[in-house]
């Protein structure tokens, strides 16, 4: 019944207006109040009005028969109608193509009743899947509203998720329209069900270079640089869950037998070992012909990103995915050796990460001294970690910043790769697991340690070495000092 009589209403509405265009006729001669304290309303004058009132209600009564908000390509199309007749819909569908949002040059307003919090990329950036957003609809958004929304932007529903850290159910979505993931965002907030949307970020694994070992029996200067012999007669780490969201782990690999208590693949999908994720599972947790940072610990290998030779990349729906599991499993500290650009539904679990007492560490990247800050590890929850060489120089393409916490070394490391053979990489992404094997050994010491506590253990007992605080943060980080610093 409601629908019908919008439906009455709108074509009153309609008629009235075009009626009286048509059959307005001269007004008669104003009366002597009428002359004294305004001019009588002409009959052009009427008409005008007559198609302003109608302009102003037929919106309104189309969003009632429509049980939604009409979106500002549809308003544009309605009111040049009411003004223009038959020849207004052909204007607008050449001035306003469906799915624009508004005049040329204007963003859609994002006034109340408008969609949520959508993050629009700026326009240029390609670090991100070039047909997918992911998508939080409102609580209370029925099932008609998100098929119209779906239907309209021509949205494929690749997967659909309730993150527990965060209580939110993210869609993935493909787009099947031709638009632009820009194009796509913009137009989303004109639908009112949407709570949140953004692209699918890319994330790419912070490692500068690898080659194979050239022996068997590689040395590494990193146990003498950290002192890890003489931290370990103090801890090894035992017992502590540490997980690493990254590329496939050769969990067979000899150096890293036993470590393993459980695993997580976000892709989906089975992979070959990859030369990243083993470097920092080694990094943290070798103990046959290498020595990690924390021997004794814990791995949860969490896969949530692809990739062939050294490089790797991953999504912030993966990744979101492992960092979920990981909390899940009561993980006490995920390393993150990627970077990438800032995420607001990411920086969002982050925070919730850190509030469950979660240690997070990242690798400031290896963009350059010239790069903007790259995240996570810019996030001011994250301990973000420099590379430095044997001698305690900066890796030349690290970034630079106030997200630098300290520096670890991160230049040609000796690690495990896969089918147990061994590699020597350099990146922030190396420096990064070293800190978070002295994470490990520091919680070992003390499990109620807090982040924000940790965070500043290692801080303090770092060494400083050449650089300024943008570029090495407090200094190199030092497992022996670190454990001593808990005595304090």
């Amino acid at each position: 019944m409601r629908r019908l009589s919008a439906v009455a209403l709108l074509a009153l509405a309609l008629f009235a207006g075009g009626h009286e265009r048509a059959v307005a006729q001269p007004a008669p001669p104003p009366a002597p109040y009428a002359a004294t304290h305004g001019a009588a309303i002409g009959a052009g004058a009427g008409a005008v009005m007559g198609s302003v009132a109608v302009a102003a209600v037929a919106p309104m009564v189309a969003t009632a028969l429509a049980g939604r908000e009409l979106t500002l390509s549809e308003v544009w199309h309605l009111e040049l109608s009411v003004f223009l007749g038959p020849a207004g819909w052909w204007l607008a569908d050449r001035m306003f193509p469906p799915g624009h949002g508004g005049p040329p040059g204007r963003s859609p307003p994002r006034g109340p009743g408008r969609g949520g919090d959508i993050s629009v990329p700026p326009a240029g950036a390609t670090n991100f899947v070039p047909n997918e957003v992911l998508v939080e609809f409102r609580a209370g958004a029925s099932a008609r509203q998100l098929a119209l929304i779906t239907s309209r932007l021509q949205l494929t529903q690749l997967e659909q998720q309730t993150f527990a850290l965060t209580n939110r159910t993210l869609i993935r979505f493909r787009i099947d329209s031709g638009q632009s993931v820009r194009a796509t965002l913009m137009a989303m907030r004109a639908y009112a069900g949407v709570a949140a949307a953004q692209p699918n970020h890319l994330f790419l694994g912070a490692q500068a270079q690898t080659a194979p070992a050239a022996s068997a029996q590689p040395t590494q200067y990193v146990v003498s640089k950290l002192h890890l012999t003489e931290a370990h007669r103090v801890t090894n780490g035992d017992n502590v869950l540490v997980a690493v969201v990254d590329s496939q782990i050769d969990m067979n690999h000899p150096d890293l037998a036993g470590v393993f208590a459980g695993s997580y693949d976000a892709l989906g999908a089975p992979a070959p070992p990859h030369l990243h994720g083993t470097a920092i599972a080694g990094a943290i947790a070798a103990h046959q012909k290498l020595i990690g940072v924390a021997p004794k610990v814990r791995l949860l290998a969490v896969r949530a990103f692809s990739g062939s030779g050294a490089s790797a990349q991953g999504t912030t729906y993966n990744i979101m995915k492992g960092i979920d599991w990981a909390a899940g499993e009561n993980a006490r500290v995920i390393n993150m050796s990627f970077a990438g650009p800032t995420d607001p539904m990411m920086r969002d679990m982050i925070e919730k990460a850190d509030a469950r007492g979660i240690v997070l560490i990242a690798a400031v990247g290896n963009a350059g001294p010239n790069s903007p800050p790259l995240y996570p590890a810019a996030y001011s929850d994250v301990i973000g970690v420099t590379a430095t060489d044997e001698d305690d120089k900066l890796l030349p393409i690290a970034n630079r910043g106030a997200q630098v916490a300290v520096a670890a070394p991160g230049v040609d490391i000796i690690a495990p790769a896969p089918d147990g053979n061994y590699q020597v990489t350099s990146g922030t992404s190396m420096a990064a697991a070293h800190a978070s094997g002295i994470a490990a050994l520091l919680l070992a010491r003390d499990p109620k340690l807090t982040p924000a506590a940790l965070r500043r253990d290692l801080i303090r007992s770092a060494h400083a070495v050449p650089g300024t605080r943008r570029e090495v943060g407090a200094g190199v980080i030092d497992a022996l000092a670190a454990v001593d610093e808990f005595k304090k």
